[in-house]
This record gives structure tokens, sequence and C-alpha cells, in this order.
């Protein structure tokens, strides 16, 4: 594929699902990958099929609530080469939305699907700032658009996360720093897989990632699909 960045690329959330699919389609020789989940198992599997790959990764299992542990991935990262694209993908929801979110759900999702952004690229733009250059995608959803019920947290924090790479991406331009929005709407994952409820244009993965990186190499806006 066309359009690797030339750098560190870090994926946050890459343990399974639109994280795991980015980060086999970045991974090749010459690429360098900085990748972090939940689950140190999935993400040591994932990790060692990027290196099968050809590409250097660093992989660490950190909570993005973590804010001190972020700032030092990032740094890790940068140590790498400098970062080049850092994709804000990890993110929660409350489960089936049958039940709705409870209070404790409620904060978790926001600690995660809008702390967790911040802590992500807050780290990076502070290097990217300095060399004007690089790229943030920040990953938001098509429920970021309208409030749904049984799912009021996990759309109000997409919408959040939308609108503020919208709002970065005019500030940033002028420091010669692209940011794009990703909004999915249904994929495969172990977020999803736990729904009992339809879910319209469900698509693989992989998919998604193809369909991301194409937004991402045209420095679009936003991927909404």
């Amino acid at each position: 594929m066309s359009g690797t960045p030339d750098g560190t690329i870090l994926i946050t959330g890459a343990s399974s699902g639109i994280g795991e699919a980015l980060a086999r389609h970045y991974a090749r020789p010459g690429a360098t990958l900085a990748l972090t989940g939940r689950d140190p198992a999935r993400l040591e599997a994932v990790a060692a099929a990027c290196r099968n790959a050809g590409a250097v990764v660093l992989a660490e299992a950190i909570e993005v609530t973590d804010r001190a542990a972020m700032a030092v991935f990032a740094q890790r990262a940068e140590a790498l080469a400098p970062l080049a694209l850092v994709i804000a993908n990890a993110g929660i929801s409350a489960g089936t939305g049958d039940g709705g979110e409870s209070a404790a759900q409620a904060r978790r999702i926001f600690a995660v699907n809008v702390d967790g952004v911040l802590n992500t690229i807050h780290p990076a733009l502070e290097r990217m700032r300095p060399r004007r250059a690089g790229q943030i995608a920040i990953m938001s959803s098509l429920a970021g658009f309208r409030g749904f019920p049984g799912a009021p947290a996990y759309c109000a924090g997409k919408a959040a996360v939308r609108v503020l790479g919208e709002a970065l991406r005019g500030e940033l331009a002028a420091d010669g720093i692209g940011v794009s929005v990703v909004c999915p709407g249904y994929v495969e994952s172990p977020m999803t897989a736990v729904n009992r409820f339809p879910m319209p244009l469900l698509m693989p993965a992989d998919r998604a990632a193809r369909i991301i990186r194409r937004g991402l190499d045209r420095n679009r806006g936003r991927s909404a699909f």
C-alpha cells in the first residue's frame, strides 16, 4: 500500500477490532509501530504478527486512562522514530445496549473514550508541533451524530471527540499537522460481538481498516462509513 508514514505509527486499542486490523495493515518492512491495548496476550499476538510482516514493534499493555503511562509510552515511541501518525482508537461501550448504562459504566465510557483520546493525542502533539509535521486520527462513530436510547454516554463521548477533532483540524493546520476524524458504523469486534440487537451493514474489521487508511492517506477531515 502507498502512503506509509515515515516515522512511528502509534495505535491505541490495537489488541482487537479496528485497532488490530489497522496495525496489520500498516505492518511491513521499514514500518515502525507503537501499539497499546488492554489485553496483554492478544496484544502480543498482534505484535508478533506485525513483526513477522517486517515491522519494528513496541507493544505495551496500557490503560489509556492512565495519563502518566500514556505520556511515557509516547516518549518511548518517539525514541524509536519521530511520531508520524497517532491513531486514538481505544474505546468501549456498555455492552449489549438492552439494559442501558449504569452510572459507573457512563463514567468509565467517558474516561476511556474521551479522556483516553486526550491522553493519547496531547503527548504526541507536544512532539509534532516543534517539527511542524505529523498526523492525528481520532476514532469517533456514526453514533456521535445522534443520541441513541441505551447508549447515551457512548453517543455523547463519540460526539465530543468528533467535534474535538474537527476543531483541532483547523487549529493545527497552520502547524503542519493533519487531523482526521473517523466515524465508523458497526464493525466486527469483541465490542460488537456481545450486542443482542440488529446491526445494519455490519462489516469486517479488515474492510473498515482499508477504508480508514485510504482516508488517512488522503488527509481527509472525516471518514464516515
